[in-house]
């Protein structure tokens, strides 16, 4: 009897130490997540896209009838209004096309680029100009509110103000150059980043993005088969040197360097750059559902991929951040229909192509993505 009375306290006693030390690791668990939401937030704490700065000047053909035989054109109608207008009006909010908006301020952004650095892993440039540059380019934007995800394509051949250094890191000046040259103006690390973070937010009026990941295209294949590849049909004819690897039309299944093959490559024709844009953003969306399907097979899936690319990969996401996201991203809903590109016009430069964004077209995109209707 006292034999058993002893093994009875010393179970009870071990009972009470796992009950005690999974309450502790779920604390901290909690704790992480708390602490991740907390850091992500702060970031982008009183901030909002700084609208009001658009030039509203595209719609001055447009009228609105008042009465018969009367028109009001928009000379006399403010197309976009930021002025208080009543007890329902909020500091930030505005009214475009006679629709009251609101900024969205549980959103969260992140900026992903892939970067043309091919050989091994993630190493600091040699010099301040040699950073690499950021060929694709991807906005994610999280809506909290309605469990969304967006994915934003942005043309590397955008103009935009850029930071540009001398090779020592010396400043230079502000200069209207293709968006994917900012990366290289940097360490190629942190530092060439934090410069593409601010040239984009720039762009998208001062938009808060909430973290940044760059990875080489080197981790691309790993990426790729760590969820059993790719199916794709390809959307052009792709090639290698002078040798078709894919036609247009043809149902692909991507592994290994063709992965890496179909999202890079590109010739020296006009408009290749746009083109392999859309490859990339048809690319994403199928691996999204490859993932997906990955995930139902083995959990893990994630968590291993990203030791895999760690190395190749840059990033100011934290672990806290990342614990946060665990219980939240699984239940966002994404496929190819919440995925924008920005629209606009290619122009051939003095040597290179030069992509111009559509400034109506990304104001209103902006709207659409990051602000709430309000009912007056």
């Amino acid at each position: 009897m006292k034999n058993n009375f002893k093994i009875h306290r010393i179970v009870l006693k071990v009972l009470l130490w796992l009950v005690i030390i999974s309450a502790v690791g779920f604390l901290v668990f909690v704790g992480l997540q708390v602490s991740g939401k907390n850091r992500l937030y702060k970031k982008s704490a009183n901030k909002r896209p700084d609208l009001s700065v658009a030039s509203v000047t595209w719609e001055e053909d447009e009228t609105t009838e008042e009465g018969e035989g009367s028109e009001q054109t928009s000379a006399s109608v403010p197309i976009l209004q930021t002025e208080d207008e009543g007890d329902n009006w909020e500091e930030g909010d505005l009214r475009y096309k006679g629709v009251h908006y609101r900024y969205n301020d549980e959103m969260l952004t992140f900026l992903f680029m892939g970067i043309d650095k091919k050989k091994g892993t993630v190493k600091e440039a040699k010099n301040g100009i040699d950073g690499g540059q950021s060929d694709a380019m991807f906005l994610m934007a999280l809506n909290p509110k309605t469990k969304e995800a967006t994915l934003i394509n942005i043309n590397r051949d955008t103009m935009t103000d850029i930071d540009v250094y001398t090779e020592t890191g010396v400043f230079l000046a502000t200069m209207k150059r293709q968006i994917t040259l900012q990366h290289g103006y940097g360490d190629g690390k942190e530092i060439s980043c934090e410069r593409s973070v601010s040239a984009v937010s720039k762009l998208f009026y001062n938009l808060p993005i909430h973290g940044y990941c760059a990875i080489n295209l080197e981790a691309v294949p790993k990426i790729n088969d760590a969820v059993g590849g790719v199916d794709v049909v390809a959307l052009e004819d792709v090639k290698e040197g002078s040798k078709t690897i894919f036609k247009e039309g043809q149902k692909v299944h991507l592994s290994g360097k063709f992965a890496t093959l179909y999202v890079q490559s590109r010739d020296d024709s006009f408009g290749s750059a746009g083109r392999r844009a859309e490859r990339q953003k048809q690319y994403v969306v199928a691996y999204a559902d490859a993932a997906r399907a990955a995930m139902k097979k083995n959990v893990t899936v994630l968590v291993d991929l990203f030791k895999t690319i760690s190395k190749y990969m840059v990033t100011d996401i934290t672990v806290d951040e990342v614990s946060y996201f665990s219980t939240q991203v699984a239940d966002y809903k994404f496929d190819g229909s919440r995925m924008y590109s920005l629209q606009g016009e290619t122009k051939m430069g003095e040597e290179h192509e030069e992509f111009y964004a559509d400034e109506k077209a990304l104001f209103e995109l902006i709207l659409k993505v990051y602000y709430d209707v309000i009912d007056d």
